[in-house]
């Protein structure tokens, strides 16, 4: 019998022109019980997205992006939402069995849990992703107020937020727009004292799509964030490394040259939004650098 009791979890998944691997993702969170609330961000597809959301799942809560925001749009659509906990997901992956009820319990249990990182299979095989033993190997040092591995790392498309600690951090920083916008949501909810931890039990399942942008252009923005996210946060002697290494890569690689050239166009306005991390976080991110 379908339970009676809302959802303590809603899902927001953003999309843009992937409308059928939206479609199968919708139609597995449709299964789960209790059911969650949806929230789907297009993020200004032109394949008919919005259209066929509203034809197909009445349910689902459609917010159409008057343009591509990248990862921020995540943002936009946790402020569509009104239960105590949000589940992310991707247009080619959905929240498995309990998965979702279980996290929410785990919330209940610990108070200054702020993120939960799920275990991920992949395609029809269920083969486990290569970051499930990197989260379940954290070493970190645990710590007791946490119902797992500590960790300073996750994939969006599978994690599970604290809604006041994800508004506190400020969400995902629009800076980045895409690739590898984890690490520093991440860092900004450690700094602030939530933590963050991996519980394997919950399970989600990604099916990649083949609608994938080209693998330099993917490649380009992750190193250019990745030595964003350390301009934001880190200390000098890590900004200094950071940035001698990718130019260094830069000298003899293309892709490292467009993510150095567009890490500096965006100088300005990191300098503005620069936050360095506390020395306790700033010791977990040196100890997972060494690791």
């Amino acid at each position: 019998m379908p339970s009676t009791e809302p959802s303590r979890v809603s899902v927001v998944v953003i999309t843009r022109d992937r409308v059928t691997e939206l479609c199968r993702t919708l139609a597995n969170l449709r299964l789960l019980e209790p059911r969650p609330p949806v929230v789907v961000v297009d993020n200004d597809s032109g394949d008919g997205t919005a259209e066929v959301v509203r034809a197909s799942f009445p349910e689902v809560t459609l917010v159409r992006n008057e343009r591509n925001t990248g990862c921020a749009a995540r943002n936009l659509g946790v402020e569509h939402t009104s239960t105590p906990y949000v589940a992310f997901c991707d247009d080619d992956s959905w929240w498995a069995g309990d998965s979702l009820e279980a996290a929410a319990d785990a919330f209940d249990t610990h108070p200054r849990l702020g993120l939960v990182a799920a275990a991920v299979l992949v395609g029809g095989g269920e083969r486990a992703d290569p970051v499930n033993d990197k989260l379940l190997d954290s070493p970190l040092e645990p710590e007791g107020d946490l119902p797992g591995p500590r960790v300073l790392g996750f994939l969006a498309c599978a994690c599970v937020v604290r809604r006041t600690a994800f508004d506190e951090a400020g969400g995902f920083e629009p800076l980045l727009f895409f690739g590898g916008e984890e690490a520093l949501l991440a860092q900004d909810l450690a700094a602030r004292g939530w933590g963050l931890c991996h519980l394997p039990r919950l399970r989600v399942h990604h099916h990649p799509s083949e609608a994938r942008p080209p693998s330099a252009w993917r490649r380009t923005l992750e190193e250019r964030n990745a030595l964003l996210t350390s301009w934001l946060r880190r200390g000098p002697k890590t900004v200094v490394a950071h940035t001698a290494r990718t130019l260094g890569r830069a000298l003899r690689d293309p892709c490292s040259r467009r993510a150095l050239w567009g890490a500096v166009v965006l100088t300005p306005e990191a300098w503005t939004a620069r936050r360095r991390v506390p020395a306790s976080v700033e010791h977990d991110l040196e100890l997972l650098e060494r690791t």
